[in-house]
């Protein structure tokens, strides 16, 4: 095996072991690390690219689905409020 080939295994070991703190990194360094090679041999440039890429996609996701519990929390909130309202006002 040649150095960068055994740089490239210990830093995505490094990254796997973070945790959350990169997620989407090695999945996009996977898939950057193959499309990187196959375009030229430049396999360490593009698992770093893809991790980059699979970062940032990983955090707008995750962005997107807080913002989809807050919506549906407030809507939930809105309509036991609604029914509370009803509640009332059928009782007279």
């Amino acid at each position: 095996m040649n150095t960068k080939f055994k740089l490239a295994v210990v830093s995505t070991a490094l990254m796997l072991a973070a945790g959350s703190a990169n997620a989407g990194c090695a999945k996009g360094a996977v898939a950057g690390g193959v499309v990187g090679h196959v375009a030229g041999k430049h396999g360490i440039a593009g698992a770093a690219i893809g991790c980059a890429i699979g970062h940032h996609s990983a955090k707008k996701k995750e962005k997107q689905q807080q913002q989809q519990q807050q919506a549906a929390a407030a809507a939930a909130a809105q309509n036991n409020a609604a029914q509370a309202n009803n509640a009332g006002k059928t009782r007279k």
